[in-house]
C-alpha cells in the first residue's frame, strides 16, 4: 500500500468535505449532522504523478475516561483509533468558526501519544477576515498549521503538499506492479442487500478483521468502505476490494437525506463494481425488496453471486415456541411479500431462491454464515470463478461452429415469407460477455429467440455468474449488394468458346434448324 494520509477530528469540522476535495470525487457523505461517518473510508490519491492513500475518519466525540451507552460512538472511536496506528501522516482538523473547543484537546493529546507526524488544517476560513482566528491553535502544540476552507478548495493545494512531504520516501510505488502477483482485472467485489442482512460482518469475516462496524441496528453502514483485501490460491496471490455497502430499504422508508445519500453511495458502488455479491436473509427469504436490488444489478449488466446469509439460524433445531413465532412470521411475510420461504435442504432451498430470480438465473447461490464462518471459503471460490468466466474470450470460428449446432436444432423464426438468416457472430467484448450476430433483418430476431440462444450458449461455454448481451446487426447494405451481385453471376450461364483451331458450331433457330446466312446485300439472294 502507498503513504497512508489520515484525516481525523472531532465531530462536525469538514472531514469529510477536505476527504472528497483532496481525492477529486464525492466518496464520503458530507452533511451538517454531526456523527454521519462512522466507517474508515479510503481511497486512492495522487499528488504530482505519486499516489498515497487517504483515510476519512468517523469524529471522536469522547473524552478521556468518558464513558457511553452509544455503541455508534464507542466503534467510531475505535476505528479512529485504527486509522491513527496505520497512517504514516495525520491532518488535523479543527473549526476556526468555533475556536478550540475540549474534544479538540483530546484528539491532540491522543495525537502526540500516537507520535506520528500531524499537520493542523484550520477549515471553514472562507475569508481573508478569518484569518486571524488561526492564530489560536498554536495553543494545540502543533507547528504546522494551515488555514483552508474545504467546502470551496481554498488553500488545499499546500496542505497536501506538507501532508505528502510527511510520508516516507521508501513508500511503495501503487502505479507500478513489480510485486510479481497475478493481475486481477476484475478486482472490485461490492456486497450489497437489504439493512441488517449480514453485509459487514461478511466483509470483516473475509478479512479476518473488525474493518467496518457490526451492530444489530439497520442502517449502521453509511459509506461505501472500500476494503483491501488478499486472496493466495496455489501460492499465487490476487488482490481484491471488497465495497461494503448501505443497506437499501424501501424508497417510501427512506425519511432522511443521510438515507437517501447512502443509497445513492450504494447505487455508485454496484456502478463501479465488477462483481456484485447480492446478500440475501435466509430466515426472511426472498423478498420484494431483494428483487428490486437484483434488478439495478442486471439493469448494469454485473456479474452476481446470490448469497443466503444466516443459514445456521435456519438449520439449527428450533424448540416448538421458537417454530410458532417462525410460522407467525412468515404468515405475515406471505401476507406482504407473496410466499415465505420453505422448511428445505440447501438444495432445494436454493432451486427455491433461483425461481424466485428468475431473472438473476445465472448466479450461483452459496449458503453462508458469517457468524460461524460457514461456507465463506466457497464466496471466495465462487468470487474467483466468475471473474474466470468474466474473462472467457471465444473465438470467432468455435462461436460460429457452435451457433450452427444450435439453429439446426431450433430453425429461425419466420414472418410471412421472410426467414432469419444468420451470416457469422462474433464475441465483441466481455464484462459483460457481448456476441454480435449479424442477420438479414434485425427485426426478425426476437427476444425468445434470443433467450433461446444465450441458454443454448451457456451450456456450451458456460458464463456462470455473468450476464450474457446478444445483440443482432443486420449487415451492412454494401456488403449485401457485393453478395448479390455474387449470386447473379454465378447464376449466368458463360459463353460457349469453341476449341483451338476449329470455328464455333452455327446457332440454332427456334426449332433446332440451321439457319442460313443472310450474306452481303445483293449476294445470295433471289430477285
Amino acid at each position: 500500500m502507498p503513504g497512508l494520509i489520515a484525516i481525523v477530528g472531532r465531530p462536525n469540522v469538514g472531514k469529510s468535505a477536505l476527504f472528497n476535495r483532496i481525492v477529486g470525487r464525492r466518496i464520503a457523505i458530507v452533511h451538517d449532522e454531526a456523527g454521519v461517518t462512522r466507517d474508515r473510508v479510503s481511497a486512492e490519491a495522487e499528488w504530482r504523478g505519486r499516489p498515497f492513500t487517504l483515510v476519512d475518519t468517523g469524529g471522536i466525540g469522547l473524552e478521556r475516561g468518558e464513558k457511553t451507552d452509544d455503541l455508534m460512538t464507542r466503534e467510531t472511536v475505535g476505528q479512529v483509533d485504527v486509522a491513527i496506528e496505520a497512517a504514516d501522516a495525520i491532518i488535523f482538523v479543527v473549526d476556526v468558526q468555533e475556536g478550540i473547543v475540549p474534544l479538540d484537546r483530546e484528539v491532540a493529546f491522543r495525537l502526540r501519544e500516537a507520535g506520528r507526524p500531524v499537520i493542523v488544517a484550520v477549515n471553514k476560513v472562507d475569508t481573508a477576515k478569518a484569518e486571524p482566528g488561526v492564530d489560536e491553535f498554536t495553543a494545540l502544540g502543533f507547528d504546522e498549521i494551515f488555514p483552508i476552507a474545504a467546502i470551496h478548495g481554498r488553500h488545499i493545494e499546500p496542505l497536501v503538499k506538507a501532508a505528502f512531504g510527511k510520508l516516507p520516501a521508501d513508500a511503495p510505488d501503487a502505479l507500478s506492479d513489480d510485486s510479481g502477483e497475478a493481475a486481477n482485472p476484475f478486482s472490485n467485489i461490492c456486497i450489497v442487500g437489504r439493512p441488517n442482512v449480514g453485509k459487514s460482518s461478511i466483509v470483516n469475516a473475509l478479512t479476518k478483521s473488525e474493518r467496518v462496524i457490526v451492530s444489530d441496528i439497520p442502517g449502521t453502514t453509511r459509506d461505501a468502505v472500500d476494503v483491501p483485501f488478499e486472496v493466495e490460491t496455489d501460492g499465487v496471490r490476487q488482490k481484491y476490494t471488497l465495497i461494503d455497502t448501505a443497506g437499501v430499504r424501501k424508497k417510501r422508508r427512506v425519511d432522511n437525506t443521510i438515507e437517501f445519500f447512502s443509497v445513492k453511495r450504494t447505487e455508485s458502488a454496484i456502478e463501479r463494481s465488477d462483481i456484485v455479491v447480492l446478500v440475501i436473509d435466509a430466515e426472511a427469504g426472498v423478498t420484494m425488496q431483494d428483487k428490486k436490488i437484483a434488478d439495478k444489478i442486471t439493469e448494469e449488466k454485473k456479474a452476481c453471486i446470490l448469497v443466503v446469509n444466516k443459514w445456521d439460524l435456519v438449520a439449527d433445531a428450533v424448540t416448538e415456541a421458537r417454530k410458532e413465532q417462525i410460522a407467525e412470521r412468515k404468515e405475515k411475510k406471505r401476507r406482504r411479500d407473496g410466499e415465505a420461504p420453505p422448511e428445505a435442504t440447501l438444495a432445494e432451498f436454493g432451486g427455491w431462491v433461483q425461481e424466485k430470480m428468475f431473472f438473476l438465473s445465472y448466479a450461483p447461490v452459496i449458503f453462508t454464515s458469517a457468524k460461524s464462518g460457514f461456507h465463506l471459503d466457497r464466496l471466495l471460490e465462487s468470487i474467483r470463478y466468475v471473474g474466470a468466466q468474466l474473462r472467457q474470450r471465444i473465438s470467432t470460428a468455435l462461436l460460429n461452429r457452435t451457433l450452427r449446432d444450435i439453429l439446426e436444432k431450433h430453425p429461425a423464426p419466420t414472418e410471412g415469407n421472410a426467414r432469419l438468416k444468420f451470416y457469422y457472430a462474433t464475441q465483441t467484448d466481455d464484462a459483460p460477455p457481448t456476441i454480435l450476430m449479424f442477420v438479414n433483418r434485425k427485426d426478425l430476431f426476437t427476444r425468445d429467440y434470443a433467450r433461446y440462444i444465450e441458454k443454448s450458449l451457456r451450456k456450451s461455454f458456460g458464463f456462470e455468474g455473468c450476464p450474457l448481451i446478444i445483440a443482432a446487426k443486420p449487415r451492412p447494405k454494401k456488403v449485401e449488394s457485393i453478395r448479390r451481385a455474387g449470386d447473379k453471376a454465378k447464376k449466368k450461364k458463360p459463353a460457349r468458346k469453341a476449341p483451338f483451331g476449329k470455328k464455333p458450331a452455327p446457332k440454332k433457330g427456334g426449332k433446332g434448324k440451321e439457319r442460313p446466312s443472310r450474306g452481303k446485300r445483293g449476294v445470295g439472294r433471289k430477285k
